[in-house]
């Protein structure tokens, strides 16, 4: 049996969630009224229900986001939540709190989120064992890790293959409940990892003024898919539930292309829903907005990720600046912009930048606004005017599902019989008194001529058999209407006969991997404890919301490290760091002040608030 592999796309929104789909995704994920990480991206249970209507014609999944971190008083909501969830035919539920899996739900199948430590076999083992028939594995993690936790489990796994990434481990930062009272893991990150910093040492000297040193590049593993597929992963994630429509529809296309090229080559595999493909344009992942890219650590820690000068969109590489006129600019490859286009640069200061194109007469790139910008620039495009107004369009990107049409002769009239590329049918019966046309050919004719018309139905017709002992005569209104009406009974059979895989959640015991949980298991209510005692665990730490000492906490734990940026790691970059840094090194951003604490042997680094008391060792490697 072949095995599928999964493009599953962020659904900010029911339009969203269908154009996704439309553009290829295998599934998609979208936040419910309550209980998702991304609090501006909540959506109606009406409007969940008619994007897994959509998606289900296609054979493709749904899947809802439940994965902050409840409370007490919140849990009797979120069972109900769950229930109709299940009744509208949600595929499965994306779910960092174990709480639910205490909770009195209907057979819906669970998947466990990035957020819930997916980070080593034991982890994953133990949470496949508890029911879990998904697990998101943490960002982290190299191709080597990858196939160590595939062996120690047949649990299906799931990896982000483009997107914007968290600077700290999912589910482990505290730095915006900490700043402000806002948590990342109760849906109201405030981003603090993007704001600007300064960087002074152990001296009280500083290092670098002003930058964002805790932002780093965008994720872009597509040409990884191979590797993946072999380590184990079988779905691949596109980070983005707040991002516009031209990046979701760009970032599935895109992927949806190199993923079908591998299958083409790769005939063990299959994908993972029904349906082809048809494009107005050529999806490039840099077309729409990154920070610059990254394979952050799969092929293990190599170059440097961090987007320093600014989170905001860099685009696409255009070429340098090379002359300035009393017009504008004189921009190399300037035949690739067009008139409204971005353009982004870093200006003199060091700082991103930016101007808009009014227009471009005789290779001469004229701005709304003049700027003065050094020649030799780099200049990257981070608005599209053109690609963007393309790819907005709803026929950008059209899902057809091919199907077979047979029109033969009944004793009482004729018959046509729909067969899909599923081998669903449907089957129209056309009861008419027959009569012989006086045109030789009248009705093969016309039922060739009219039966191909699908128009906006999710159909493509691939082949025709027409089998007629004489030239009969039909008007074409009776043939277009028998088209019509089967085509409309294929769509309600392919929804009916939709098969939703289920599975009923049962109490286990088997032993968590360790008997002590810290406050980065964002335990916060009594069902989640009850849940991990049951397992063997004997001290378990409240979550940080519920007991944040000010000023002292660990607030994120990376594998990002800002010595490896600045070239000054002695793991890696003994031989040309030159001389050590003077720790503690210390972030500053307002009133907002972290110490930088390194842990060499696990290449890891944390961040502390400026009254946690630590021991920096000299050379901890």
């Amino acid at each position: 049996m072949k095995k599928k592999v999964e493009i599953l796309a962020p659904a900010k929104n029911l339009f969203q969630g269908m154009a996704a789909i439309n553009a290829g995704a295998d599934a998609v994920y979208i936040g419910a009224p309550l209980f998702g990480a991304r609090t501006n991206a909540t959506n109606s249970v009406e409007d969940i229900a008619e994007l897994v209507k959509y998606a289900h014609l296609f054979k493709a999944q749904v899947f809802v986001v439940i994965n902050t971190i409840l409370y007490n008083k919140e849990l009797e909501t979120c069972r109900l939540l769950i229930h109709d969830l299940y009744n509208i035919g949600v595929d499965a539920l994306i779910v960092q709190d174990m709480a639910i899996l205490e909770m009195d739900i209907p057979p819906i199948v669970i998947h466990a989120s990035t957020q819930a430590n997916n980070r080593d076999p034991k982890q994953v083992k133990f949470l496949a064992d508890a029911g879990m028939k998904r697990v998101v594995l943490a960002r982290e993690l190299n191709l080597d890790q990858i196939k160590e936790i595939h062996e120690a489990t047949d649990v299906e796994l799931e990896f982000f293959v483009s997107g914007a990434l968290c600077v700290s481990f999912s589910g482990n930062c505290y730095m915006s409940v900490a700043g402000g009272e806002r948590s990342a893991n109760r849906g109201s990150c405030a981003q603090n990892c993007r704001l600007p910093y300064q960087l002074t040492d152990g001296n009280g000297d500083v290092l670098i003024e002003n930058s964002h040193l805790l932002s780093i590049k965008d994720l872009d593993l597509s040409d990884q898919l191979p590797n993946m597929i072999e380590a184990g992963i079988m779905s691949f994630k596109i980070e983005g539930r707040l991002k516009d429509i031209v990046y979701v529809k760009n970032n599935v296309s895109y992927l949806r292309n190199r993923l079908d090229h591998f299958l083409k080559d790769n005939p063990t595999y299959q994908k993972a829903s029904s349906g082809r493909i048809f494009y107005t344009f050529d999806a490039e992942m840099d077309r729409s907005f990154n920070r610059g890219y990254t394979d952050y650590f799969v092929n293990h820690r190599k170059a440097k990720i961090g987007s320093w000068e600014s989170p905001k969109s860099k685009g696409q590489k255009i070429g340098k600046l090379l002359e300035v006129t009393e017009k504008g600019y004189v921009i190399e490859n300037s035949e690739l912009l067009n008139n409204g286009d971005g353009l982004y640069f870093i200006n003199e200061y060091g700082e991103a930048d930016g101007i808009q194109i009014n227009t471009i007469e005789d290779g001469i790139v004229i701005p709304n606004a003049f700027k003065m910008i050094t020649i030799g620039t780099d200049i990257s495009r981070n608005s599209d005017a053109n690609f963007n107004r393309l790819v907005e369009k709803d026929n950008s990107a059209i899902r057809k599902i091919g199907v077979e049409l047979k029109f033969e002769e009944t004793p009482n009239g004729f018959k046509l019989t729909a067969t899909d590329e599923d081998n669903h049918v449907s089957i129209q019966e056309i009861n008419t008194e027959k009569e012989l046309a006086k045109k030789e050919g009248f009705l093969k004719d016309n039922l060739e001529k009219n039966l191909p018309k699908t128009g906006n139905t999710p159909f493509i017709v691939d082949h025709i058999e027409i089998l007629l002992d004489n030239n009969w005569f039909l008007p074409i209104s009776k043939i277009n209407e028998a088209r019509r009406t089967v085509l409309d009974l294929l769509i309600e059979t392919r929804i009916n006969n939709y098969h939703r895989e289920e599975h009923q959640m049962v109490k286990t015991s088997h032993p968590f991997p360790t008997e002590t949980l810290d406050f980065t298991y964002n335990v916060s209510n009594k069902l989640a404890k009850e849940f991990y005692k049951r397992h063997g665990v004997k001290e378990i730490e409240k979550a940080f919301e519920l007991q944040w000492d000010p000023g002292k906490a660990r607030v994120m734990t990376t594998k990002y490290c800002v010595k490896y940026e600045l070239g000054k790691c002695a793991r890696f970059q003994r031989e040309t760091m030159g001389e050590k840094l003077k720790e503690p090194l210390t972030l500053t951003h307002g009133e907002n002040q972290y110490k930088l604490k390194f842990n060499c042997k696990p290449c890891e680094m944390e961040i502390w608030e400026k009254d946690a008391e630590l021991e920096f060792e000299e050379d901890n490697y």
